[in-house]
């Protein structure tokens, strides 16, 4: 129970968190949508390519410091969480390279893909005009990250409520006083960013609670970069892949009897699990940063237990959510529209629905004991088996061949999910903790020796 107390408190927080920084797209959607439909088309198709091309890139890359922070302080090395932290801050840095020449071409890749050109030109605008938040989006992750690392998640939460406080009167303003249009609502979502790094960084540098793990900016940054490239690309992957896989759906339905129908109730799944994700994301978060600590510590036993509380919680959690998903499932349709048809196939999907999150829900968790771990590799492989060598290709069989359509392509989802789930049970039953606990320490020592 006192373990089960102190995810929670952790993953509480983060949980909030995440849902305020996800109301920031849903907000400026909400806003564009009174231009007209091809700008809200536009805008939506921006904020995709803007996700699957960058922003979850990036987040993927973070989440190395979640194996690295949290191992470090675990460990009492409390001048590595700043060194690490500005060398991941480097490394994404130079991620967002390739990421600008992709949103700078974004209409023309968008047109090469066969999207209507007004929609495409709208869609390249917007996604030109968000260049400038990668500016913001990257030291925001990395301070989220160097605090999560010691369990200082309130600052976290407070910042995201003030950026949404914030987001909500200069998107409008943005969008409708300055003349700029939708492109407004790209610029509001740098200034909300901004916001809340300027929040973080303020309380990193004045707070007690930092002034023995942030020890200001240091020539340190620009060595060992190899170290947070080698962490930070398999941890990318592991989140891209998976990522990837729902927008390839989405794409999948678009090609299926009745698209424009397809499509909808298709878009409408992803957006609501990803929205109830939110919940054993918190949970994955708290369960990296405790078992990095514990393993830092040199404390593996307090890890494995962590580790089996967490698919307690996990558990309990998405059979909650998923019963609610089935006994709502005649009336969850209404929220998205109010044409019969749509709601009707809705409430056929989410009894699906309902089963995949439960599962995600557990190998969210199993995630964030990798992370934990430093075994990004391993979930990375994973993802790619599970997902592109037998859910996808399921997915096309039962949609196309058997015709199940858009029924066919989510359980082709879930066949994905079930042996990714089976997988990940199977390698953390096999976890060796006294051995990771022992990698940990020899990655802390190494670090030591490298930054003196």
């Amino acid at each position: 129970m006192a373990e089960a107390k102190r995810l929670l408190r952790l993953g509480g927080p983060i949980i909030i968190s995440c849902l305020l920084m996800n109301l920031l797209n849903v907000v400026s959607i909400m806003v564009v949508g009174h231009l007209g439909e091809v700008r809200l088309a536009g805008v939506s198709l921006a904020v995709s390519l803007a996700n699957v091309t960058g922003y979850i890139v990036l987040t993927g890359m973070a989440t190395a410091l979640d194996t690295l922070c949290g191992q470090a302080f675990g460990a009492g090395q409390h001048g590595l969480l700043c060194i690490y932290t500005q060398r991941t801050m480097v490394v994404l840095a130079l991620a967002c390279v390739p990421i600008v020449a992709v949103w700078a071409n974004a209409t023309r890749i968008l047109v090469f893909l066969g999207q209507d050109r007004a929609i495409a030109a709208v869609a390249g605008e917007f996604t030109r005009w968000l260049i400038p938040s990668l500016g913001a989006y990257v030291p925001l992750l990395c301070h989220v990250r160097f605090l999560q690392a010691q369990s200082l998640v309130l600052p976290v939460t407070a910042s995201s409520v003030v950026a949404v406080l914030c987001h909500v009167p200069v998107c409008w303003a943005m969008v409708y006083k300055t003349g700029m249009g939708s492109n407004g609502a790209a610029v509001s979502y740098t200034i909300s960013c901004g916001v809340s790094v300027a929040i973080l960084a303020l309380y990193v540098r004045l707070s007690r609670r930092c002034e023995n793990t942030w020890t200001g900016f240091s020539v340190q940054a620009f060595k060992g970069l190899g170290q947070i490239a080698k962490l930070a690309l398999p941890s990318a992957m592991m989140i891209c892949l998976e990522w990837w896989s729902f927008e390839i759906l989405i794409f999948l339905s678009g090609l299926l009897p009745n698209p424009e129908l397809e499509t909808s109730v298709l878009s409408i799944c992803v957006n609501t699990g990803s929205l109830l994700y939110m919940i054993p994301l918190g949970l994955a978060y708290s369960i990296s940063t405790v078992v990095a600590n514990e393993l830092g510590s040199g404390k593996p036993q307090p890890a494995k237990l962590a580790a089996r509380v967490v698919m307690c919680l996990a558990f309990t959690e998405g059979l909650v959510i998923a019963l609610a998903m089935v006994f709502l499932r005649h009336v969850w349709g209404y929220m998205y529209s109010d044409k019969q048809q749509v709601v009707s196939y809705i409430a056929r999907m989410l009894p699906i629905l309902s089963i995949s999150f439960f599962m995600d829900g557990l190998h969210g968790s199993l995630s964030g004991v990798l992370t934990g771990c430093g075994k990004q590799k391993i979930g990375a492989g994973v993802n790619l088996g599970t997902f592109y060598l037998l859910g996808i290709p399921t997915a096309a069989l039962l949609a196309f061949v058997f015709h199940f359509n858009g029924t066919g392509l989510w359980l082709g989802v879930v066949c994905g999910s079930f042996m990714k789930l089976v997988l990940l049970l199977r390698i953390a039953w096999c976890i060796d903790w006294e051995k990771e606990a022992l990698k940990a320490k020899d990655l802390v020592c190494s670090s030591s020796v490298a930054g003196a």
